[in-house]
């Protein structure tokens, strides 16, 4: 089942690129047998690992070796069927050429996500990002090229050095399996340079997840990129570092896990701040539409890293088991949320050819449905309870202070003037800023674009066709779903060290 979760989506490129299949039919059925058959790999507990001989090449969604892989992989197969099912393209050639990418970039994100093979992880996440930049290049929106160079540039050097820390990680373990690695690690062995593959893991991955400040090239790219393109990017890619980090929570569990990336712990702190506080504000500045959403994303990466904080302080065993399962529970409602809201603003351009949020208003008035969608994903993002988001970082929030006894981690005058907070409680007080922060933006967004007199702008909208719906209603249900029901996806992760 799993290796044709790889395969369908090659077929079916290969079927429009070179026997000229209709792009987005031929799509559509893809996205829709791996929707299948990604369920079934989630939620069929028969679903054991399906793998090539020899081991060069291994997939499996087995949680003992990636406990992230079935949450990433559910992720996936929604976000893509959703984008697909939704995609707009100006003509019939940049159809074509749309769906060949997204269905090349939901491989390479599917195919990294169940890698046991760290370089058949790596390589995968690169197939991914091959399609994102020549979209951007060619059918990007603003100064397209300048915004593609400088995405490849930074995710190129970021991609080195995350090579180096991954080859050095092999090479001083002596395999290059994840799995083999845990058996290593339980064994005893541990590589010889940990704080240098640590501050390379941490700086590649960060940079790959738009770590604070490392992050000026994903804003413009997923405002440009289009519509499918920066669904599939901001919502699923992005989590492919968050991923790579917390896979290896699992294998160099407690203290093990603290020799590699718990001298870097104060300084990611300070940087996840950046991300909250810095891009929160920036974000609240920005006068686009897709500006906006582009920035929003870097911004709640800093709620993940806090999670990843957690776990490798050792706060303790309820506070790691909380931050891992927060976090896989707010990584999989942040791609729900921001997949939506780039869905809703491809519609919105679509429907009055701007995304300058001071030049429309009214909206709701025309095109009501498209109100309630963009309202609904708004406030999830801000993290309203009953939407996916609010599970994700409340229990995220709550893992910082779960195991916490006051004095016990206070490091500096500031903190025990605090009543002994430590280093991660106190980077909460401050992070929780963002709430207040995403709740500006958001909020004002959503009255400057559908409140008060239809504008000029907003005059022009049409009534939307049932396809853009029924793709905005697929992400609306399972945010809902999830935010509902979030031990649905808290269940399909193990607890670290189990």
């Amino acid at each position: 089942m799993l290796i044709w979760l790889i395969l369908i989506p090659v077929i079916a490129a290969a079927l429009i690129g070179l026997a000229k299949a209709p792009g987005r039919l031929t799509a559509l059925v893809s996205a829709a047998i791996t929707l299948i058959l990604g369920l079934g790999a989630v939620f069929c507990p028969h679903c054991g690992q399906c793998c090539c001989e020899p081991s060069a090449l291994q997939f499996t969604v087995d949680p003992a070796v990636l406990p992230l892989a079935k949450v990433m992989l559910l992720l996936t197969v929604i976000v893509t069927f959703a984008a697909i099912l939704g995609l707009k393209a100006p003509d019939k050639d940049a159809e074509r050429s749309w769906s060949i990418s997204a269905l090349l970039l939901s491989t390479g994100a599917m195919g990294a996500f169940m890698s046991d093979n760290i370089i058949a992880f790596y390589g995968f996440h690169e197939l991914a990002l091959i399609p994102t930049f020549v979209m951007i290049g060619c059918y990007g929106r603003g100064d397209r090229r300048t915004i593609s160079w400088t995405a490849t540039i930074y995710l190129g050097l970021a991609s080195m050095v995350l090579l180096a820390g991954l080859l050095l990680l092999c090479g001083e373990m002596h395999c290059y399996e994840f799995s083999t690695m845990a058996k290593a690690v339980r064994a005893g062995m541990m590589p010889e340079h940990t704080c240098l593959i640590g501050g390379l893991l941490l700086l590649g991955f960060g940079t790959l997840v738009s770590l604070f400040p490392f992050h000026s090239w994903a804003a413009p790219a997923y405002a440009s990129a289009p519509t499918p393109i920066a669904m599939l990017h901001a919502g699923v890619l992005k989590k492919f570092g968050l991923y790579g980090l917390f896979t290896l929570a699992f294998i160099f569990t407690g203290g093990k896990l603290g020799e590699i990336f718990g001298g870097w712990n104060n300084i990611l702190l300070v940087l996840l701040l950046g991300n909250v506080l810095w891009v929160g504000i920036v974000t609240i500045a920005q006068k686009r539409l897709d500006d906006m959403l582009g920035n929003s994303s870097v911004m709640h990466m800093g709620y993940l890293f806090l999670a990843f904080a957690v776990v490798v302080a050792g706060c303790g065993p309820v506070a790691t088991e909380m931050a891992v399962k927060g976090a896989a529970l707010l990584m999989l409602a942040h791609g729900l949320t921001i997949a939506m809201l780039f869905l809703l603003t491809g519609q919105i351009e679509s429907q009055t050819r701007t995304l300058e949020m001071d030049a429309m208003g009214g909206l709701a008035q025309k095109l009501p449905w498209l109100g309630f969608l963009f309202g609904l994903a708004g406030l999830a993002s801000i993290g309203l309870p009953l939407l996916a988001n609010f599970p994700g970082e409340f229990t995220v929030f709550y893992s910082c202070f779960v195991d916490w006894h006051p004095g016990t981690e206070g490091c500096c005058a500031l903190a025990n003037w605090l009543g002994g907070l430590g280093p991660v409680q106190l980077t909460l007080v401050f992070a929780l800023w963002g709430l207040v922060i995403s709740a500006v933006y958001m909020l004002r967004a959503f009255r400057t674009i559908f409140n008060g007199d239809v504008s000029r702008a907003s005059g022009r909208a049409t009534k939307l066709c049932c396809l853009d719906t029924a793709a905005a209603i697929v992400l609306a249900l399972a945010i809902v779903l999830f935010g509902i029901l979030p031990y649905i996806v808290s269940n399909l992760v193990p607890t670290i060290g189990a």
